[in-house]
């Protein structure tokens, strides 16, 4: 049982490498149906004065995609920033800026998954108030995809919805290196990590990219 959040001592000796493994092999106890389970109570009252989580995660708002149950993290072990079709924007890149060189955060995933009903909308160009400037965030995925596959490059394709999926992963963390020098820094010096994968929604695991 997870009975006991994560410390600075803790943190500061993480590695971004480290953290990541930890990650994957939480994925890996939520797909194999072993989940650690977690003393709620007691992480609740250990993190009141303070939090110092290990890993930083940018998803989409999707309720198929609970980021701490589908890596089987608890209570102070995870940062998550959710908007839909997981890009990043002012203040998403705050938020990292934050998790990272003010909190200590060793890892940026940023996680699409399969399926994204943002993407969808957007490789269709759906224009509906505030969704239309919202999408034009993951065109430019939707753009590359269309060099890359063949066949309609819309959601009735599903290899084009897939490899947008992907293309905006991968876009994100380029333009989260483009936007933040902070960001950038860190992760040139070996403090963090940015890396990128995709949720299953038919099986649980994340897909590294």
């Amino acid at each position: 049982m997870k009975n006991t959040a994560i410390t600075q001592t803790v943190q500061s000796a993480m590695t971004p490498n480290g953290v990541l493994q930890d990650l994957l092999e939480g994925n890996s106890r939520f797909t194999s149906g072993n989940s650690q389970a977690t003393d709620n109570s007691a992480l609740v009252n250990q993190t009141t004065g303070g939090q110092f989580p290990k890993a930083v995660v940018l998803s989409c708002i999707d309720s198929r995609v609970p980021v701490e149950t589908v890596l089987d993290q608890a209570i102070g072990d995870v940062f998550v920033a959710r908007v839909a079709g997981n890009f990043e924007n002012v203040d998403i890149l705050g938020s990292l800026e934050y998790s990272c060189k003010v909190a200590g955060s060793k890892l940026i995933l940023v996680l699409g998954h399969e399926s994204c009903g943002a993407v969808k909308a957007a490789c269709d160009g759906v224009e509906l108030g505030n969704i239309t400037a919202m999408l034009d965030n993951i065109m430019p995925a939707v753009r590359q995809s269309a060099d890359e596959v063949e066949g309609e490059a819309n959601s009735s394709n599903p290899t084009f919805v897939a490899k947008t999926v992907e293309n905006n992963v991968k876009l994100t963390i380029e333009r989260i290196r483009e936007k933040s020098q902070i960001l950038k820094e860190m992760e040139d010096n070996g403090e963090i990590q940015i890396v990128g994968g995709v949720y299953s929604l038919k099986t649980g695991k994340v897909e590294m990219l």
